[in-house]
């Protein structure tokens, strides 16, 4: 699924992340772990081809995204890949609806369809009472979810996600949790998780300590 192989990643003179290698499997949950600084944020966004490395390899379904043009590369993340932020990246403009159906509508898919898709996934996660409703007006537990279904509009092969339960009290954030080993059961998508939180760290297949820019 991802095999990434000496990963490297400087800024200057700082090394931020110091030859990292991590294999993802199809349908695998792995969570990364570390305090703030460790370089996870860094992984993430190369992993998911949204920065490059300074050095190493990373194939994701047998292909090198960094191979690619930016247009390619750019429609290859937006069709394998899904990415789930802390603060939920849902654009205040658009209702709940339309924010989810957007990557489908960039992607090439017709606004009907994209829509009709959108209202299936709102329903499967218990929010599509909401899907006229604007950011502003959910709670944080309902933008998570909204986030969670943008993610997965495209059926990605491989989800990001960066602390997406950080901002959510523990109820929110234990369904949120639990959603994602029912995603992955449904759809078989992998996921690669950073997080804080100790006690879904540890219910992922593998859970994957970062210190210094190094898995350790």
């Amino acid at each position: 699924m991802l095999q990434a192989s000496g990963i490297h990643k400087n800024y200057e003179q700082l090394a931020i992340l110091k030859g990292v290698d991590l294999y993802v499997a199809p349908s695998e949950i792995i969570s990364i772990v570390g305090s703030s600084g460790a370089g996870k944020t860094t992984l993430l966004q190369i992993l998911g081809t949204l920065d490059q490395p300074s050095s190493g390899s990373l194939h994701i379904e047998n292909k090198d995204p960094f191979a690619l043009s930016e247009k390619e590369r750019s429609f290859f993340r937006n069709q394998r890949l899904g990415f789930i932020f802390q603060f939920h990246q849902l654009l205040p403009e658009f209702s709940a609806l339309e924010n989810v159906a957007l990557p489908a509508m960039i992607g090439g898919k017709n606004q009907t369809d994209a829509f009709k898709e959108a209202q299936v996934l709102l329903e499967r996660l218990n929010v599509a009472h909401r899907a006229s409703h604007r950011p502003n007006e959910l709670s944080g537990g309902e933008q998570q979810r909204m986030a969670v279904a943008r993610a997965l509009i495209n059926k990605p092969a491989l989800v990001f996600a960066d602390e997406p339960s950080g901002n959510l009290d523990t109820e929110n954030a234990t369904a949120l949790h639990q959603l994602f080993f029912e995603l992955r059961s449904e759809f078989k998508q992998s996921f690669v998780i950073v997080t804080h939180n100790e006690g879904f760290a540890q219910m992922a297949d593998r859970c994957l300590r970062m210190k210094d820019g190094q898995f350790i």
